[in-house]
């Protein structure tokens, strides 16, 4: 997968036109909780993600430009005495534009991700998706994940647009 390479600095612009995507859809869902015109990252956080080993970024790269990416994270659990030792690859966020949905960008990306995690020792592949995104939901069913656990919410104030000052409650 020629298009499918380890994200570099170069990269930032293409990513961040995406984390401004994923960040509408996110809004799109709970706009109690998503900022509008924000991202996940800023550009120093994106520096330091990409030259992490523990925090493998990927992008899909098509006529020069970024499409596609996905932000991992190995995760390690040694040393737990509930758990079994074990290497676990967590998709922090995987997205590819608008124009690429439905035409298989997305399935080569967590292909790629999918063998890289392999060769890397990890047991498995864990993510979130937020309760709401039907087409992300689905899409990950499709690649063979199940329900392993469930975040669950109490609301107990409504959103209050007041920002605080520092040092004040």
């Amino acid at each position: 997968m020629d298009n499918i390479r380890l994200a570099e600095n170069k990269d930032i612009e293409g990513i961040n036109k995406l984390l401004y995507r994923v960040e509408t859809v996110h809004r799109k869902l709970r706009p109690d909780l998503f900022k509008p015109n924000a991202k996940k990252y800023s550009n120093d956080e994106l520096r330091h993600l990409l030259k992490n080993i523990m925090t493998p970024v990927f992008v899909y790269e098509e006529d020069g430009e970024v499409r596609g990416y996905c932000f991992c994270r190995i995760q390690n659990n040694f040393g737990n005495d509930m758990l079994y030792a074990m290497k676990t690859f967590y998709i922090d966020d995987i997205c590819v534009d608008e124009d690429a949905e439905g035409k298989g960008m997305a399935q080569k990306l967590f292909d790629y991700v999918k063998d890289y995690a392999y060769k890397k020792g990890a047991k498995n592949i864990t993510l979130n998706v937020w309760e709401g995104n039907d087409r992300a939901r689905a899409f990950y069913e499709k690649m063979g994940f199940f329900v392993r656990s469930t975040t669950m919410e109490l609301t107990l104030r409504k959103p209050v647009k007041v920002i605080l000052k520092q040092n004040e409650d």
